[in-house]
């Protein structure tokens, strides 16, 4: 029997992850882009450093494929907002951290909003299929009752505020700049994208949270 060398394994295996991750980085703009309907594995096949056997070899489908990108999308703001340890710091620096961070999250990654927006269109079907989502998707819930449950024993926040209606505040108000961007210029002349825009709109979306949870 023929061993293949450790340095051999170990470089193959490299490369597939390389090829696993160009595809779903490809895949995410197709998707984002196009949504469920319009993206095609061939176009993806053309955009990737693989071929269309691959990607099923990898995936499976292209609704596997989907959820893998959406499934990644989720996976990369969560593991951010645990990276940071937000709720180390003092509770109204901690959320003013937290608040900063989604928004510009979301202005820097579009895709993620537009996969966002296409997965509602499907009713949230393929989300639902991915048994990890809720289970990580909890940890910025846990997160925020962190620094709420400090900021209470502090005196600084009030009382009685859910953390899952915080996070949905939170959510709503990045997003919005967003997913909301163009329409918004056309019908008002302002662009959330102008650096002055955007800077004065993210200490606004930052007061307004804190204003909401301090105690007066």
């Amino acid at each position: 029997m023929v061993h293949e060398p450790a340095s051999a394994g170990s470089r193959r295996k490299q490369e597939a992850l390389e090829t696993r991750e160009n595809i779903l980085e490809v895949a995410t703009r197709e998707y984002a882009d196009k949504g469920l309907a319009g993206a095609r594995i061939d176009e993806i096949a053309e955009k990737t450093n693989s071929s269309k056997r691959m990607i099923y070899y990898y995936f499976g489908g292209k609704d596997e494929l989907y959820r893998a990108v959406l499934e990644r999308a989720y996976a990369r703001i969560r593991a951010q907002e645990q990276a940071a340890q937000f709720e180390e710091l003092q509770p109204e620096e901690a959320l003013r951290a937290v608040v900063g961070h989604n928004f510009d999250y979301h202005f820097e990654h579009p895709e993620f909003v537009r996969l966002v927006m296409n997965e509602n269109v499907h009713h949230g079907e393929h989300i639902a299929q991915i048994e990890s989502m809720k289970q990580r998707n909890q940890s910025a819930i846990e997160q925020l009752r962190a620094i709420l449950v400090k900021g209470v024993e502090q005196g600084v926040f009030r009382p009685g505020i859910d953390p899952v209606d915080l996070h949905t505040t939170i959510s709503a108000l990045s997003f919005y700049n967003v997913s909301n961007r163009h329409t918004f210029q056309h019908n008002f002349g302002v662009d959330f994208a102008a650096p002055a825009v955007r800077a004065k709109r993210r200490e606004q979306i930052i007061d307004c949270v804190l204003g909401w949870v301090r105690r007066h």
